[in-house]
């Protein structure tokens, strides 16, 4: 498999319990396991999930933070790749190029480059991608006129110096999504007078950054039992909150505004600084633990300005409306750049494989290419529930071919009727931009994604492994060759 973050350990941990006589190895592109809470070290850097559903199934969350840190989520992930072994599988430093599949041998031949440069080569029966869905390599930084006027400093935050002081400064952080909401209070904290310049508002909603239930049951029961019913709470709630959103978009935005609007002064204006264009879940929701961002607002160490750019000067940042932001610091949380398989190239039988136009498969397989998994998490809840439902219907795969005795599992759509849609319905800008790279969906199941874990848990733990599936057991090229001898003699 590709990838040592959430998925990839989770996936090594399903494969151990499950398919315990097959092999494994990890190939992980860094130095280090934890792929995204290894990779982003800014200030404040934590989950926008609750670590009850972003956390394993297998292995409970036990702390009393709900929205963990980043380093704590980093650690956790660590404590479980070497609680159940699975860190002994990981090759560091493997950044893998390609991988081609054999029809005649039925396996992947993945290469990757080492540490050292040099090119390796791995074979395998069943390639799985975990490898997340955006580029390690850099972020989105939108082409802003004047950028080499600016006097100060200009960091993106997916690669934030070590060394990076930033107190007692002017610092104006561009942005309104996870991440500027995120670095905002975080960054006002350390001293900094911190202004969020943004174009246009996103939903932001505070929560607790402890679950007083959770914690509550692990004092009474014991912590898999605990952690397990947490666990199912929060999916339920977060089901129902969204399902009303589609369902309801003025009365969730009413009554988001509102939550909003008990935290700041009466005078504040919500409807130019937290009011969207959009309705809610049309984009992820950002999460703010204890209020913190609206406490620096209320405090004067954080401000909010909503405009548009019109270039870099000197002393700080133009706006279209004539004002100027001062800066001595500015941080662009403008995105990330979307990047499905790591940018891996994939070949069939020697043809490239463009996989954009192919059709995603109970979100987890793509149209005509055999013996592949991707991991692509929830869009309206943790990324973990997807990864987990993908690890064991791997392993149901894998377990089904076995018994069958067959080597090559193909998903195909035999339906000419089938219309074709957007991999992914979300407005949000990392999204868009991405769109002509992203496979694509269909209209009907198994093609169409669900996006409800409910209904995943019934496809991917239950579901039919044999829906629009194509299982067979090519002759391997050595076998045909001894055959055709024998034929010969």
């Amino acid at each position: 498999m590709v990838g040592a973050g959430i998925s990839g350990i989770g996936t090594g941990y399903h494969l151990q319990d499950k398919c315990p006589e097959r092999s494994y190895v990890i190939l992980e592109g860094r130095d280090a396991m934890g792929g995204t809470w290894d990779l982003f070290r800014y200030p404040g850097i934590r989950s926008d999930s609750d670590m009850h559903t972003l956390g394993f199934a297998f292995h409970p969350w036990t702390r009393a933070k709900s929205i963990a840190d980043g380093p704590s989520i980093r650690d956790y992930v660590n404590e479980t790749a070497k609680a159940y072994g699975i860190d002994r599988h990981i090759r560091y430093g493997h950044h893998v190029k390609t991988a081609s599949w054999s029809t005649a041998e039925a396996r992947w031949t993945v290469t990757a480059t080492d540490g050292d440069g040099e090119r390796v080569a791995f074979t395998c029966n069943f390639l799985t991608m975990c490898s997340g869905y955006y580029n390690y390599a850099k972020g989105h930084t939108p082409e802003f006129s004047g950028l080499e006027d600016f006097a100060g400093r200009i960091v993106h935050p997916q690669f934030w110096p070590e060394d990076l002081d930033y107190a007692g400064k002017r610092v104006v952080v561009i942005g309104s999504g996870a991440t500027a909401v995120t670095l905002v209070p975080e960054l006002a904290k350390g001293g900094a007078q911190v202004t969020m310049l943004q174009r246009s508002p996103t939903y932001v909603v505070s929560r607790p950054g402890e679950d007083k239930v959770a914690n509550w049951l692990r004092s009474k029961l014991p912590d898999k039992l605990a952690y397990g019913i947490t666990r199912w709470k929060n999916v339920l709630f977060g089901m129902f909150f969204y399902n009303m959103a589609r369902k309801k978009p003025e009365r969730t935005k009413e009554r988001l505004l509102g939550m909003v609007r008990e935290h700041l002064s009466p005078d504040y204006d919500i409807a130019t600084h937290f009011t969207p264009r959009y309705n809610p879940w049309d984009q992820r929701l950002c999460l703010v633990p204890d209020a913190d961002l609206f406490d620096a607002i209320n405090a004067g160490t954080a401000t909010i300005v909503t405009d548009t750019i019109d270039r870099f000067v000197p002393e700080g940042i133009r706006l279209l409306s004539g004002q100027t932001i001062p800066a001595d610091l500015i941080v662009t949380a403008t995105g990330l750049d979307l990047q499905l398989m790591s940018g891996v190239e994939f070949s069939i039988d020697g043809a490239p494989v463009d996989l954009s136009q192919a059709l995603q498969y109970k979100g987890m397989m793509f149209s005509d290419v055999p013996n592949l998994t991707y991991t692509f998490g929830y869009t309206n809840a943790s990324w973990t529930l997807k990864a987990d439902l993908v690890a064991t219907y791997v392993c149901r795969l894998l377990n089904t071919m076995k018994r069958r005795g067959m080597r090559q599992a193909t998903p195909h759509n035999d339906d000419p009727t089938m219309e074709i849609e957007p991999f992914v319905n979300f407005s949000s800008g990392y999204i868009q931009r991405a769109a002509d790279r992203l496979p694509k969906q269909g209209t009907k199941k198994p093609w169409r994604l669900n996006q409800n874990y409910a209904l995943d848990v019934l496809a991917l733990r239950f579901g039919s492994v044999d829906d629009s599936m194509t299982f067979s057991n090519p002759v391997g090229a050595r076998i045909a060759e001894r055959a055709r001898e024998t034929l010969d003699a």
